[in-house]
């Protein structure tokens, strides 16, 4: 799915995206910068109001602190008490997904975007992340265009997941790597 790029087109000659994404776009960047962003840390559901308001399908009890950075609203859909934590860019040029009760730690990157470097145009590509239920996304994390981390996975600080993460485990390190199984105390998979 393309979401908003102009299929095939060449950054180093014009836009990669419609005039209607990007008047969506600035339009949003006014609305954040008066609206979204200067409120304070308990009118939370404020925040997903506005979300809502672009387009995001936000589920309830959801938690958007002030300082993130939304690309686009429209491509972002969080599940029932899902959070993304202080600082967290949230490049949305496809859709990024929060399951049920998903943590984005503070200053995590979710890069749904990237450019095709094999052809000489450099054409802009998106592609969509999805971040499971019960998931946690820890501090400094960077998740790339068309990963999934899946549900109750643990990407640790700083780590980068290039690839998918698998359901119940524990990933760290640049690139990610699989460290051990995620158990939790007093849960069926202990």
């Amino acid at each position: 799915m393309a979401y908003d790029v102009l299929e095939g087109s060449d950054p180093f000659k014009g836009p990669s995206f419609s005039l209607k994404s990007r008047i969506r776009r600035g339009i949003w960047g006014i609305v954040c910068a008066l609206f979204f962003r200067p409120t304070p840390k308990p009118l939370g559901q404020w925040r997903v109001f506005l979300l809502r308001s672009f387009g995001a399908r936000m589920g309830s009890g959801c938690n958007v602190h002030q300082s993130v950075k939304i690309w686009a609203p429209w491509n972002l859909e969080m599940g029932d008490e899902a959070t993304l934590a202080e600082r967290v860019v949230c490049y949305s040029m496809a859709t990024v997904k929060l399951g049920k009760k998903a943590v984005v730690s503070q200053g995590s990157h979710l890069c749904a975007g990237t450019h095709d470097y094999t052809d000489p145009s450099f054409p802009l590509k998106a592609k969509p992340i999805s971040i499971g239920e019960e998931a946690w996304v820890c501090a400094d994390a960077f998740v790339g265009p068309g990963v999934t981390v899946g549900d109750g996975a643990v990407l640790g600080a700083r780590g980068v997941a290039t690839k998918d993460v698998a359901a119940w485990t524990v990933w760290a390190g640049n690139p990610a790597k699989y460290i051990k199984d995620r158990v939790v105390k007093g849960a069926k998979n202990s």
